[in-house]
């Protein structure tokens, strides 16, 4: 289904993002990729539950 489909890819591409922002730290002994990944996650995070709080409401008004 697509929410199957979709948290795996996102949980793939979550790995993947603090994969990076680990390896970015460790270049630079900073945490600031870990902040900057943190607040992508989030915004990303409320982006698709308002999208898909609008959708389920569309729909949801027709049934």
């Amino acid at each position: 289904t697509l929410v199957k489909d979709t948290s795996l890819a996102f949980s793939i591409a979550y790995a993947e993002m603090f994969t990076e922002a680990k390896r970015i730290a460790a270049a630079q002994t900073s945490m600031l990729p870990f902040v900057a990944a943190g607040i992508f996650y989030f915004v990303f995070n409320a982006l698709v539950a308002f999208i898909m709080k609008k959708a389920e409401d569309k729909l949801n008004y027709y049934s």
